[in-house]
């Protein structure tokens, strides 16, 4: 079962740079996510969802490759990667895997506006080496929401709400 974590920052770009070390952590096999995503509220209090995955550019490419092969069987090519380009485009802008979007933008409401958050949905971890990595990281963020197990969530909020002296 995978845990939600939630943890909001008075900037966008501290946001980014923890999305950023979690997903080299993920390459080494520290963490595995299965969404990571920051949503940035501006000055004006527009909420922005940045995806770690575009999923319409992923389905673009998938779309064309099989339209263009399809079009090969019927002698037009050109017209088969079209139309499996747009196809791919659409189902991909419409799947939502991982976190549910309407659920981060309803959270994004309450930020303030020029702030962050970074949600991560983690299937497993190494917990003492992840937070370890986010040390650089510490009192930059507070932790709103997880569903991890009490005493991780306690050390979770320890490294992340901890203030630098």
């Amino acid at each position: 079962m995978s845990n939600l974590v939630v943890v909001t920052f008075d900037d966008a770009s501290t946001a980014f740079e923890v999305r950023a070390e979690l997903a080299k952590m993920q390459k080494e096999y520290l963490i595995d996510m299965e969404d990571a995503v920051v949503v940035t509220k501006d000055g004006e209090g527009k909420i922005k969802l940045h995806q770690a995955v575009n999923l319409t550019a992923a389905g673009a490419v998938g779309g064309s490759f099989w339209g263009m092969l399809i079009g090969f069987i019927f002698l037009n090519p050109l017209l088969g990667m079209a139309v499996g380009a747009a196809s791919g485009a659409i189902s991909g802008a419409m799947a939502d895997i991982g976190i549910n979007d309407k659920t981060m933008k309803e959270m994004a409401e309450s930020f303030k506006p020029g702030g962050s958050a970074l949600f991560v949905l983690v299937r497993k971890s190494t917990p003492d080496k992840v937070l370890e990595r986010l040390a650089p990281f510490a009192g930059k963020g507070k932790v709103i929401q997880t569903s991890l197990a009490k005493d991780r969530e306690d050390a979770l909020r320890e490294v992340q709400e901890k203030v630098q002296m």
